[in-house]
């Protein structure tokens, strides 16, 4: 099959959807395409507190739907499919389906955002959203005057240590190495921090709980000593990895993969390619920062297609 759009969204999530309840308002009648993980993250994220208009909170998969259900009211066409491969030459961009199907667009919107790496655990897997998370901005808040512990030994790690060692006793920052990566700063602040205790040479062998997070168990790698520390909340902080890889050679992207766009703006090196979420940010990464560039994305693209008298 093959087709012609104005305006073709690559991704769904806050950034996605919000790109698509924006652009369908403009009349660009956009084709959005949800990837593998319909809604992103906040799929597999529980009760969300930090994003404005749900004063009582709400879970992450039905936000996902009254987000999905919004963009579908002014016209979003919604499909429950991958796009696995880009052609960006030319005035009409190209993109195939992992079925085979051929979608041409006047306009693309990428919002294809990044995943969490994790540890590989089978327990780690079993609690997550039971006090295993990804996240400590999102989901710290439900562990106050809890101890729990964090996994990493880069910036983003110890800024999350940082940030619930403000909520809770104790901060466990598990070191694979006898030193962190992160910046000189943030090791220093980290160490001048009396809650947050660093096990150097450690790696969690198993998140402990039936139900919930109750401890972990971690083995030091250089003298084989195993110890089981209470912990009500496990937080992995060992990076993410944008989902980019279909852009490589057309796009630019940092080493990390993550989408560089023209400064102050959601545009991309090539006339009529825009880039919104999470796919282009290794900063925030949050609901609200994401919903915000697709917004962005979706004015630039009306902006575009209108310039060119498209739409």
């Amino acid at each position: 099959m093959s087709e012609k759009v104005h305006c073709l969204i690559i991704g769904s999530g806050p950034a996605g959807y919000t790109a698509a309840i924006y652009a369908a308002r403009a009349g660009l009648k956009p084709v959005l395409y949800t990837g593998m993980e319909p809604g992103g993250q906040l799929m597999i994220t529980t009760e969300v507190e930090n994003y404005p208009g749900y004063p009582k909170g709400i879970q992450g998969p039905q936000m996902m739907d009254e987000f999905r259900e919004q963009a579908e009211r002014f016209g979003t066409d919604v499909r429950y499919a991958l796009i696995s491969k880009v052609d960006l030459t030319g005035p009409v961009h190209k993109a195939w389906t992992d079925a085979g199907d051929e979608i041409e667009a006047d306009a693309i919107i990428i919002s294809t955002g990044a995943s969490a790496k994790w540890l590989g655990l089978d327990s780690e897997k079993r609690l997550t959203n039971k006090g295993v998370s990804a996240c400590a901005v999102c989901d710290g808040f439900f562990f106050r005057h809890m101890d729990v512990a964090v996994v990493g030994a880069g910036d983003t790690a110890a800024e999350e240590a940082m940030y619930l060692s403000k909520l809770c006793p104790n901060v466990h920052l598990i070191v694979r190495r006898d030193e962190m990566r992160a910046s000189k700063i943030m090791q220093e602040r980290v160490l001048k921090t009396s809650n947050i205790i660093v096990h150097w040479n450690s790696v969690t062998e198993e998140i402990l709980g039936d139900t919930e997070v109750e401890a972990m168990r971690i083995k030091n790698t250089v003298t084989g000593e195993e110890k089981v520390i209470p912990v009500k909340g496990f937080f992995v902080a060992i990076g993410h990895k944008p989902n980019t890889d279909i852009f490589k050679g057309w796009l630019d992207m940092d080493e990390a993969g993550y989408l560089i766009p023209v400064p102050g703006s959601s545009k991309t090196k090539i006339e009529g390619v825009f880039v919104s979420g999470d796919a282009a940010d290794k900063v925030y990464r949050q609901a609200i920062t994401a919903a915000g560039t697709g917004c962005m994305a979706a004015l630039d693209a009306e902006r575009y297609l209108g310039a060119k008298g498209i739409v």
